[in-house]
């Protein structure tokens, strides 16, 4: 199990670290866009994405 989980968090890592990586400029004014939205949707975002995550982790398997 730890195994698994060790190497979902690896591959994580690299899809997050392409984008910063091929296009550094884009990233920033992505991530300043991102500062401007209030924690609410911020936050709605996130769990939208964790359930897209969790539904798609159990269709997967």
């Amino acid at each position: 199990m730890w195994q698994e989980l060790m190497t979902a968090f690896c591959l994580m890592l690299i899809l997050e670290g392409m984008i910063p990586f091929l296009y550094p400029d884009r990233w920033k004014n992505v991530v300043k866009k991102l500062a401007d939205i209030d924690s609410r949707s911020m936050r709605m975002m996130g769990l939208a994405s964790m359930l897209i995550g969790a539904l798609s982790l159990y269709l997967v398997r």
